[in-house]
């Protein structure tokens, strides 16, 4: 017969464990580029957008950084309202019932 004590504490053990990993996750920065590195983008493991370079060659000068913080600013809207969707899907699918906190998905 198999502990049932003894296997929450397996789940808590990794739902700490997961949790610490998607906090680390927020702290791990990676950068793309495109355009032989004309535009960068530097944002999170979990794909929030951090920063966007785009070279001056590409834009007017005066109009540089306003364009790169408004696209990042649209990049996580659009990456905010996608989660929000994603949560919304999944409540017809898990028929209403909340998720436990700090579980998300899709994973």
């Amino acid at each position: 017969m198999v502990n049932i004590d003894n296997m929450m504490k397996q789940a808590q053990q990794l739902q700490k464990k997961m949790s610490e990993a998607q906090e680390k996750l927020n702290s791990i920065e990676v950068e793309g580029s495109s355009g032989g590195g004309m535009v960068k983008v530097i944002s999170t493991a979990k794909g929030e957008i951090k920063h966007i370079s785009i070279d001056d060659s590409l834009m007017k000068q005066e109009e540089k950084e306003i364009t790169e913080d408004l696209i990042v600013a649209a990049v996580n809207d659009a990456k905010q309202k996608g989660e929000a969707a994603a949560q919304e899907e999944m409540k017809s699918v898990t028929g209403g019932i909340p998720l436990p906190p700090g579980m998300k998905l899709p994973f």
